[in-house]
């Protein structure tokens, strides 16, 4: 196990130790550590790899010089400058804040940036603000749309992030898809197939093989197939798509660069990097934060208080299993599956860096 102060300053150091300020290194390590202390490991430490090795590549820029490249009283795009995800991100929720306290809400649309780790990180920034926060972002193309084996869209995840009074806040962070991509790569470092309805083969067929995107397969977007609803996911994945890159001159589909080293960019790139967007919203620019918030309470214990399903259990407040988990790992420590440490000595090995294997 390992707490979660050790893992933040082992991820600074491998940051700093890539060309990253001190500033930035830190920005990117609370998102890593905060992945793995809310039960989202697909999204934590076993991402370093993939930093790393874009880095490597060149592909990432240490040294961005992220920048409002347009802009209203209550609008703006940034550009993130090819950087690392998480710092461009958490400076464009930022923005989005601060225009909020100016005019009652922030939106911000961010290009020329990466994968930036859990969306749910970003949203909640806003709730210490009496705000609720809006997060999302497009991702690499793995995701076919409805009928299609095309690979055009990403997990597109939404995260929204709703203070309550009394009551733990509202988060709900979700990808677009029955399961992140991440969640796939754990399964098979685990050797564990994963649901029917989550991927399929090359010709459309169903699998249950978490392996299956380097065979030419697919991701299925949430709901799985038309019979269940997946156009709805597909609807959503577009939304999220449009919002993050057509609207700030990201990448969109299947022109977004992938998060990962081996994979090449496309020669035939129609906008800048990686795409994300961002929204704060002022709960007094609609009523008085303190009424909002109790009525927040009554909702959540409303919920709370339904009646479960024979042989089911309670129904669960968005946000309260991340919590749960958070309070857990902050006592327990974080446990790192063998074959990421194994990974992640082989990184520190090679930048110097001290690293402990448990």
């Amino acid at each position: 196990m390992y707490s979660p102060d050790y893992l933040h300053k082992l991820t600074a150091t491998i940051f700093e130790k890539m060309g990253c300020s001190s500033e930035d290194a830190n920005r990117a390590a609370k998102v890593f550590v905060a992945a793995e202390l809310r039960g989202l490991p697909s999204h934590g430490m076993i991402r370093i790899k993939d930093y790393f090795q874009l880095w490597k590549a060149n592909r990432i820029n240490v040294q961005p010089n992220i920048r409002i490249v347009h802009e209203t009283p209550g609008t703006a795009v940034v550009d993130g400058d090819s950087g690392i995800g998480m710092i461009a991100a958490t400076k464009s929720m930022e923005t989005a804040i601060e225009k909020a306290k100016n005019v009652g809400t922030g939106w911000v649309s961010t290009r020329g940036s990466n994968h930036y780790g859990i969306a749910g990180y970003y949203s909640m920034m806003a709730l210490e603000h009496d705000m609720i926060g809006i997060c999302m972002t497009n991702a690499n193309p793995l995701v076919a749309p409805t009928f299609s084996v095309s690979r055009l869209l990403g997990t597109n995840p939404v995260a929204v992030a709703i203070p309550a009074d009394k009551q733990p806040p509202f988060v709900a962070d979700f990808s677009t898809t029955p399961i992140a991509r991440g969640k796939l790569a754990v399964s098979e470092k685990k050797g564990e197939k994963v649901r029917f309805g989550y991927v399929q083969d090359k010709d459309g067929n169903p699998s249950n093989d978490p392996a299956i995107l380097k065979e030419g397969g697919s991701m299925l977007t949430l709901g799985g197939d038309f019979e269940s609803g997946g156009h709805k996911g597909y609807c959503m994945a577009s939304i999220v798509d449009i919002f993050s890159a057509v609207l700030s001159g990201a990448n969109f589909g299947p022109f977004v660069p992938p998060s990962v080293a081996y994979l090449p960019v496309r020669d035939d790139q129609v906008g800048e990097g990686t795409g994300h967007f961002f929204g704060a919203m002022r709960i007094d620019a609609f009523q008085p934060a303190g009424d909002f918030k109790m009525q927040m309470d009554k909702w959540i214990e409303t919920h709370r208080n339904a009646k479960s399903a024979p042989g089911k259990p309670n129904v669960v407040i968005p946000g309260d299993p991340e919590r749960a988990q958070e309070e857990k790992l902050q006592k327990e420590g974080i446990a790192i599956l063998p074959a990421v440490a194994k990974e992640l000595k082989e990184i520190t090995d090679e930048l110097r860096v001290d690293f402990d294997i448990r």
